[in-house]
């Protein structure tokens, strides 16, 4: 058995059975990885994927098992080489992490410009998806962080941090009949045409539940995975724009911001990665310029936790600051 053998089947799996993919993302040949995952199969004497014919149809019960312990294996030596990094190379390094478009483009900038001025040395990557993707990226091993809001769910099996708690606003043009509105209901809301995120992205489940409670169904005629992009078909006056609070800034002198935390739900902004993953200096400044509260021996004591709900009442006395 090679580690060789072991990145190929995770990677095969990682691009949804494509072989071909998978050989395209390792820089190597689709008849290599064949040959390489046939003979590891028969030195364990069973298969893991099923075959019609050449091509690969699904993963078979114990492969799925051979895989996620190839992925725990894989993530160990990327630690290994980490520790070893440690000392030997204190402030160089890489850095990915996976976010949403809000998240990179309004709630990162600052924490990046001061990561960078302190780690120069560390070449800092952001990857922006949904939250599937997100989670796919960060269980993949493909980013060492990930940034979320939404579908928590997805993000049981590893580490997850609380950061800051954030609310949405309202984004209608001056000479829009809500721009005057005292007193803003969910009832008033859903008289107008909505532009919103697309589902899945930066709580539009809290949206959901705010008009259902009211008995309102709302219309959604435009949805986006980007708030520039809302803003930008809210100025079209395709609708009324519903984003988050902190992606309205003082350049959108045009656009009239409604506060709307009245309304909605607040939603938390978690930071995760996985339980395997060491977790180099560099990585703890990060968390820790991203969520203040997040202290490195704080972090630390998370990590030793392998139950969500243990690290969540870890941070139950923890006021979470709103953004």
């Amino acid at each position: 058995m090679k580690i060789q053998q072991l990145r190929y089947i995770v990677e095969i799996v990682n691009q949804n059975l494509n072989v071909t993919e998978a050989a395209n993302a390792l820089y190597t040949s689709q008849p290599g990885i064949s040959k390489q995952v046939r003979l590891l199969e028969d030195e364990l004497g069973l298969e893991i994927f099923e075959r019609n014919g050449k091509h690969i149809k699904s993963i078979t019960p114990a492969g799925e098992k051979i895989v996620g312990i190839a992925r725990e294996m894989l993530v160990k030596i990327q630690a290994i080489k980490a520790i070893a990094n440690e000392y030997t190379q204190p402030n160089h390094g890489i850095l990915r992490i996976a976010t949403t478009n809000t998240q990179a483009r309004y709630a990162l900038p600052n924490v990046v410009e001061r990561f960078s001025r302190q780690y120069p040395d560390v070449s800092l990557h952001i990857h922006q998806g949904s939250p599937n993707q997100i989670y796919d990226a960060l269980l993949s091993g493909e980013v060492d962080l990930a940034i979320t809001t939404e579908a928590q769910y997805l993000f049981d099996d590893v580490v997850l941090l609380p950061c800051y708690r954030w609310n949405r606003s309202i984004i209608v043009k001056p000479d829009h009949p809500l721009a005057q509105c005292k007193h803003l209901t969910i009832e008033e809301l859903g008289k107008y045409p909505l532009v919103t995120y697309t589902f899945g992205f930066t709580g539009i489940s809290d949206l959901d539940y705010a008009f259902n409670q009211a008995g309102i169904l709302p219309n959604i005629v435009f949805t986006a995975t980007d708030a520039d992009v809302i803003k930008t078909y809210v100025r079209l006056g395709i609708g009324v724009g519903i984003m988050a609070s902190m992606a309205h800034t003082p350049a959108d002198e045009d656009l009239v911001a409604i506060d709307a935390s009245h309304l909605f739900k607040a939603s938390n902004t978690q930071i995760a990665f996985k339980h395997s993953t060491f977790l180099r200096n560099y990585m703890y400044d990060f968390i820790h310029y991203f969520s203040p509260h997040l202290t490195r021996p704080l972090v630390e004591q998370a990590e030793r936790l392998r139950d969500n709900a243990a690290i969540q009442k870890l941070f139950d006395g923890i006021e979470l600051e709103m953004k």
